[in-house]
């Protein structure tokens, strides 16, 4: 039985809280910009509490339950973070104040970006892109103003591999390039041959993913990197697998010239529902100057302050491709990454990747015997990509294996990416869950591999316990229902 909506609760005269006088002058807006067909609930605080308390009872979140979603890095957001974002000096600053009233944030911003390049061994770091993707476009416009600087515009070819991120072809083709996808080898590698075959003067560059889609680092990646660069190319590194490389490899030491971080998966943040991200530009010195800005810097030749602290300032470098956003990005994402990095440390950090690999491996290796593994059964790193075509069961597919998972209690993994493998459940659990989680989600796989065998309905009308049975995806993408109240 659904409970009831909360317009159904409403009744003329109640009111859930007693707003306070303001603080500040009154302002009559214009009467153009008021409307009076605005017929909000009346409810009393019980009535919102219990409602928002149930909703959230409806969804599954990291909070409640494994999460494992193949590149999407959904792991735990420590509570420290939290704590430390709603801390007055942070969240409590306006973007516009005067640089210095918030040398605190500043500070933390510029120690942010010293670290994000420790991390990934590059020279230069903007902070402004508000997510992955926005990263990802930053960074082909930086390469693409490298070559327009240098007089170089006949190059209007971006290579990406087929096991990509689907926002590198759709970012490249924003910047006004043409996109040549590049096959995978039997091992899940970029094929070096058909690497080679498309470079020429007309290339600007190569993004690339490692470890890749399919939880591979690249076997080649140096002869990868010299063939690009020997052919007057740049390449890009799309840093959303990042969890599996902390304090082990250094993307900007392989040889990378640009890279984007997603701080709401490497750094946990949150990013449940949507948002906010965070995608943090990295540079080599030879990109240094073409970084969106303002970008923090201490201030040349400033005074020091009582504790012998630099004072910090907005720089923006002198071939900047311009802002990215407004005011300075997701200012509460960076103070958690930032509170995420300081706590780990540099033995943490590794011992970050080091458990997620060693998760998604033991995963690899209690299944593979039962859900075929593509490329070869290569060790993996951070995730394990899998095949929900199961032997004895021809009509089962990946869909229907992760609906049967919720009613074991898991989130499915991801579904049918990345699109070369058929059928794939793309599995990640993170450094966050235990060996006692991971058994209990493995048990539900191969319990679930019997079913498809012997009792194929049961996945074909899963989900059986959740809230809502099998929706029809399709209808529900075309036929959106944006309003709480039916009619």
């Amino acid at each position: 039985m659904l409970e009831p909506l909360i317009y159904d609760l409403s009744s003329p005269g109640r009111a859930g809280v007693t707003m306070p006088e303001p603080d500040v002058p009154r302002f009559d807006f214009p009467a153009d910009l008021l409307r009076d067909d605005l017929p909000l609930p009346e409810v009393s605080q019980i009535d919102v509490t219990r409602h928002f308390t149930r909703l959230s009872r409806l969804n599954m979140a990291i909070d409640t339950n494994m999460y494992p979603l193949g590149s999407c890095t959904m792991k735990h957001n420590p509570r420290i973070n939290e704590d430390v974002a709603r801390m007055a000096g942070f969240a409590q600053t306006h973007p516009l104040q005067d640089p210095v009233t918030v040398q605190g944030a500043l500070y933390l911003m510029y120690q942010l970006q010293e670290f994000l390049k420790e991390i990934a061994g590059f020279a230069g770091v903007s902070l402004q892109p508000a997510a992955g993707a926005q990263g990802e476009f930053t960074g082909i416009l930086i390469m693409r103003a490298y070559h327009r600087d240098r007089g170089d515009h006949k190059r209007v070819k971006m290579l990406i591999p087929d096991s990509a991120h689907g926002t590198n072809p759709a970012s490249s083709a924003m910047a006004g390039l043409k996109v040549v996808e590049l096959p995978s080898d039997a091992r899940g590698n970029v094929d070096l041959d058909a690497l080679k075959a498309n470079l020429d003067d007309t290339v600007c560059g190569l993004m690339i993913t490692n470890p890749n889609t399919l939880g591979m680092f690249e076997e080649h990646i140096e002869e990868v990197v010299k063939a690009v660069h020997a052919a007057g190319g740049l390449v890009y590194g799309d840093g959303a697998n990042m969890n599996a490389l902390l304090g082990i490899a250094r993307p900007g030491e392989i040889g990378f010239d640009v890279m984007h971080y997603n701080l709401h998966k490497t750094f946990s943040t949150p990013h449940g529902g949507g948002g906010p991200g965070s995608g943090p530009v990295a540079v080599a010195r030879h990109l240094v100057d073409f970084l969106p800005g303002p970008i923090v810097r201490p201030r040349p030749g400033s005074e020091k302050d009582a504790e012998g602290v630099p004072l910090y300032e907005w720089f923006t470098p002198p071939k900047s491709i311009g802002r990215m956003r407004a005011f300075w990005g997701n200012f509460g994402m960076l103070v958690r990454a930032y509170t995420y990095i300081r706590v780990h440390g540099e033995a943490g950090l590794r011992a970050v990747s080091q458990h997620a690999v060693l998760n998604a491996n033991y995963i690899q290796a209690r299944i593979k015997d039962v859900y075929p593994i593509p490329q070869g059964g290569r060790h993996c790193m951070h995730e394990v990509v899998a095949q929900g075509k199961l032997p004895g069961a021809p009509d089962v597919r990946a869909l229907d294996i992760a609906k049967r998972l919720m009613d074991y209690g898991f989130h499915p993994p991801t579904n049918y990416f990345p699109l070369i493998v058929p059928e794939a459940l793309m599995i990640e659990p993170t450094e966050t869950e235990s060996k006692q989680t991971l058994d209990a989600f493995v048990d539900a796989l191969l319990a679930i591999a019997e079913e498809a065998r012997h009792s194929p309905e049961l996945l074909k009308n899963a989900p059986h316990t959740a809230p809502l049975k099998r929706l029809d995806e399709v209808k529900a993408a075309k036929d959106l229902v944006l309003c709480c109240r039916v009619g």
